[in-house]
């Protein structure tokens, strides 16, 4: 349709037309549609999406100014103008869901809009616009808005936002690569992108998403092919990594994709920001693509072809998939104020659902919007983005909900995307990643479970999620799990991965050496995992556990029960949202002037902050407000007298540089000594986690009367279970304890401790000796975990228990005992080792063993007779044996893969990703194990394979299908930048070069050897 025609129809049809030319809404005559609104929600999401605007529309109209007669302009506030242009241009409006009539709601958001496009920069305005951050997020709502709206609009305002539209284009592109001297530190560090600390994806993102209006509305302006080539540019280059995007000759709107210049990605992809690996901002890449499509679709111009092809954005995404908790949104291990950003995890699932047809994400993005509903009824009710401090965040989330309610309308009418279900989705995301020391993320997704060994500096912990349960225990930011704190500092990382391509099951091992001893945490593919360490510090095994009452959630049902040798205990979950405590300590009566809280450990994140601090004597009155109030320290307007004047919206807190501080304090002086038995303390939600209350005659000497926390629940017995979603056997001199919702599994002075965490209750068995102090061992799930934790090597024998009447079998040697078997061990320094049992035996004590690979095994039999014995491979048939006395034996199961497999590239990352050259398949086929797929590389195509690392390559093998095989030649590269023609020698990437034609063979299988 041409710009003219095009803009004659919304003219008339307010801009219903431009929906009916993109798909948004079924064809019907043009003057019903004038006169009608949508018809219901397509899809079930939808209409979920629906249903949350609506009561959201509650919170929105809680902010509109009515003195000036709009939504403000603070926060952005006025970008909800979207979330209710869909609303009123759809079925169903409800006033009593929605807390406002549909006129009211119109008239606001007309004013709204016809303010805010008068004062636009771009339009001669001075509040707000132009601005690459933020204002250009919001002003691509605030543009999509007005077009829904766009018969409503008085023509001033109509020609205001067609200048916005144009303006910006023609700003941004004005810029060309430079910085945007308005957005101050917010640059995508032109077309290099960044690297360490912020890898500006975001950034990218946001320079392309300014032009995104332009070339949908105005695509005929004369200025439009500037407009296209800096689009492109952007776009392309938002998730650049130059090794893989140099191997990938493939077009994207018309440009090849290895002219791509930045790096804009770590070489394992993955996103760095502020600082931290953030999987939210990772996303960014499907959330402007989200924003800028809907754009393109409701005008009904085509969509950019890199909207659908993004450069790497499959590797992307396969790290997304990685991350994904049972909420459809990613588990943030780092960054702390972007978890349970459910209003603004929605549209990157959307867009890929939606525009790219990705069943996976349509699985997430379901299971995303199962929870909007309970979480939007949590207090505080109605908002989407409540776990945050950024509110901007909240009118943001509603324009990007209102948006992929769009998007289920425009597939609507191109055909649904059918999600998997949750058991495929598990498969297809299951899988291990060592994203390296730089990003500083070992990370292993399991089925039962999601665990990582972070060592980013101030995240530093070993985190496990059980059932990818986002709300079980708290993961983020300088949240502490297992470690005792995120502060330690590395001086060592030891990691293994073990993939199941290569080895037949999927693990990792993390060890780290810290100054006052080692740790490790290695993880199984059953979603069990085991923490041993030397004991680095008191108070070791630390898990924060959620316990909110946010019924529809599973498990948030108000109260957590934690089950011991000695009993169980259930603890409530407190009335007050969002992590404020309040806590009521009584003690023996005392007579005193003065009363302190002394911190002993503070929040993680904000140390500590006190709405209010009371002192009674039994039911008597508050006698702090009479008295004179100290501190450590305080923030300014936060100030310690705001603790006691009897005001529970003023709070006192501590500086920022005092946050990390353990003893800071507030104090009281009552004016006269003064009896009194119990003190409340109203904490905000940075509430200490320990402290102690003390009193004192002069202010100088201090005497304890009370501590927090007093445990509920203290255990000896060596197992916990945690509500039924977790087991945990413990093994360590200090007791475990169950204090408010923090767990710790070594209560006390810093010493060894050993811990299977499981993702259902368990209790304990027998335990394995290993017959060297430093070397800490356990069976788990069948898997034999070694872990040396010292700095020199060690070797032993590791005692382990039978398994009923069998004997487990693992790699190497062993002998059969009464009782089990001896398991002789050599473990370099700092080396976790996993060792899967590849076989089960029947047989006599003093059977001795040698595993050589999962599909043989070597067998003696002792004494002077023969013996028949059984043996049954790791998911296999049982074969009895014959064996001669004192005869070696070997048992060979040919239809068993003999993992370990030598062969590097297995299951490694291949390029070209995807979107692939004309002609070409999937390269990882080559890589994959199976003997049923292959790579064709299309006409003279290339593939590489990255092996993760610089390697000594002693031989790469090549087997093609049956057929004429192509000319090929092997190169390899240390830096994926630069080949040299060779087969052998120090490599992290090998590629295949060949002069395939129309019939060649293709490539089953490309393996590397050292």
């Amino acid at each position: 349709m041409g710009e003219v025609t095009r803009r004659k129809a919304l003219v008339g049809a307010g801009g219903v037309a431009a929906l009916l030319a993109s798909g948004l809404l079924p064809v019907v005559p043009a003057a019903a549609a004038a006169a009608t609104t949508s018809p219901g929600p397509p899809d079930p999401v939808a209409a979920t999406y629906l249903r949350v605007l609506l009561r959201h529309t509650r919170w929105a109209e809680q902010q509109f100014d009515r003195a000036a007669g709009i939504y403000p302009a603070r926060d952005f506030t006025f970008a909800v103008v979207l979330g209710n242009a869909l609303l009123l241009t759809r079925d169903g409006y409800d006033a009593t869901a929605a807390g406002v009539d549909q006129a009211t709601l119109k008239a606001h958001t007309l004013a709204t809009i016809e303010h805010f496009a008068a004062s636009n920069l771009l339009t001669g305005g001075t509040e707000w616009g132009r601005k690459l951050f933020f204002d250009t997020t919001f002003q691509s709502y605030f543009l999509l808005a007005a077009r829904l709206l766009w018969t409503d609009l008085d023509d001033a305002t109509k020609r205001n936002v067609e200048r916005i539209t144009t303006g910006q284009a023609g700003y941004t592109t004005a810029l060309g690569t430079r910085d945007d001297p308005a957005s101050g530190g917010w640059t995508p560090n032109g077309l290099s992108g960044g690297f360490v600390g912020d890898t500006k994806l975001e950034e990218m993102g946001v320079y392309a998403q300014s032009l995104a209006p332009a070339l949908a509305w105005a695509p005929g302006d004369a200025r439009a092919k500037d407009w296209r080539d800096a689009f492109g540019l952007w776009s392309r280059n938002e998730g650049g990594l130059p090794a893989a995007d140099l191997a990938n000759p493939r077009l994207v709107d018309g440009v090849p994709i290895s002219a791509n210049t930045a790096t804009n990605l770590y070489d394992t992809f993955l996103v760095e920001n502020h600082g931290s690996f953030g999987p939210h901002y990772q996303e960014e890449l499907w959330r402007t693509s989200g924003r800028n499509a809907m754009h393109f679709l409701a005008a009904g111009t085509p969509l950019p072809e890199v909207l659908t092809a993004q450069p790497n954005g499959e590797l992307l995404w396969r790290t997304m998939l990685l991350m994904t908790s049972d909420a459809g949104e990613p588990l943030m291990p780092m960054v702390a104020d972007r978890e349970h950003l459910y209003g603004r995890d929605v549209i990157p699932l959307a867009f890929r659902a939606q525009v790219l047809g990705d069943r996976h994400a349509a699985r997430a993005e379901a299971d995303l919007a199962a929870r909007l509903e309970p979480y939007q009824a949590y207090a505080p009710a109605d908002r989407i983005t409540k776990f945050s401090g950024e509110p901007k965040y909240e009118p943001e989330a509603r324009a990007e909900l209102a948006i992929s309610y769009l998007l289920h309308e425009w597939r609507a009418n191109q055909g649904p995307v059918k999600p998997v279900t949750t058991a495929e989705f598990d498969a297809h995301a299951a899988g291990v990643a060592d994203f390296g020391a730089g990003p500083g993320l070992l990370a292993h997704r399991s089925l039962a479970a999601w665990a990582a060994t972070v060592t980013k500096p101030g995240f530093v912990k070993f985190a496990w999620q059980p059932h990818h349960d986002d709300w079980l225990f708290v993961l983020g930011g300088a949240n502490p799990m297992l470690l005792p704190a995120t502060n330690i500092v590395v001086k060592e990382r030891h990691a293994t991965t073990y993939a199941k391509v290569r080895d037949g099951f999927d693990g990792t091992v993390g060890v780290l050496r810290f100054d006052s001893g080692y740790a490790a945490l290695a993880t199984l593919p059953t979603g069990a995992a085991v923490y041993a360490s030397t004991g680095v510090a008191e108070d070791e095994g630390v898990l924060n556990v959620y316990n909110l009452a946010m019924p529809g959630v599973p498990g948030l049902d108000g109260n957590r029960t934690y089950t011991a040798a000695e009993g169980k205990v259930t603890i409530k979950a407190q009335a007050a949202p969002t992590g404020a405590r309040t806590d009521d300590l009584t003690f023996a009566p005392v007579t005193a002037r003065h009363v302190r809280m002394l911190g002993v450990q503070p929040d993680p994140q904000y140390g500590y902050s006190l709405w209010a601090f009371e002192v009674r004597d039994g039911d008597g009155p508050d006698l702090a407000p009479g008295g004179t109030a100290s501190a450590s320290s305080a923030s300014p307007g936060k100030e310690a007298e705001y603790a006691n004047d009897g005001d529970p919206a003023t709070r006192w807190a501590v500086s920022t540089s005092d946050r990390p501080r353990a003893d800071s304090w507030l104090a009281v002086d009552l004016g006269a000594p003064r009896t009194f038995d119990r003190v409340r303390l109203s904490w905000e939600a940075a509430a200490g986690r320990k402290y102690r209350v003390e009193t004192s005659q002069d202010g100088l000497t201090w005497t304890t009367v009370a501590s927090y926390p007093v445990p509920a629940l203290r255990s000896t017995g060596g197992w916990l279970d945690i509500d039924g979603r977790a087991g945990i056997l413990v093994d360590s001199p200090n007791p475990l304890t169950v204090t408010g919702d923090r767990v710790t599994l070594s209560d006390g002075p810093a010493a060894p401790l050993l811990a299977e965490l499981y993702p259902a209750p368990r209790q304990p068995g027998t335990r394995v000796t290993t017959g060297a102090a430093p070397v800490r061992a356990t069976v788990a799930d069948g898997f034999l975990v070694l872990l040396n934790l010292s700095g020199a090597a060690a070797s032993g024998t590791a005692t382990l228990p039978k398994d009923g009447d069998a004997y487990r079998l693992y790699p190497g040697e062993q002998t059969v005992t009464r009782t089990g078997t001896e398991v002789p061990y050599s473990l370099a320094a700092a080396e976790g080792r996993i060792e899967p049992p590849r076989f089960t035996v029947r047989g006599p004590a003093g059977l001795k063993a040698v595993v050589r690979d999962a599909s043989r095994v070597d067998l003696t039999a002792p004494g002077f007779l023969p013996v028949v014995v059984t043996v049954t491979p790791e998911g296999g048939r049982p074969r009895p044996v014959v064996l001669p006395p004192r005869r070696t034996v070997p048992v060979v199961f040919g239809d068993v893969r003999p993992y370990p497999l030598a062969d590097l590239a297995l299951g490694r990352t291949t390029f070209p990703a995807a979107p692939l050259p004309p002609g070409m398949s999937d390269p990882a086929a080559a890589v994959d194990d199976d003997p049923a797929t292959a790579w064709r590389p299309g006409p003279d195509g290339r593939m590489v394979v990255d092996l993760g690392a610089v390697t000594a390559v002693s031989a790469v093998e090549l087997a093609w299908t049956p057929g004429r095989r192509p000319a090929t030649s092997v190169e390899t590269s240390v830096d994926g930048l630069t080949y040299r023609t060779a087969e052998t020698g120090p490599a992290r990437y090998v590629a295949v070069r060949t002069r395939w034609r129309s019939g060649d063979a293709s490539l089953v299988r490309m393996s590397v050897r050292t």
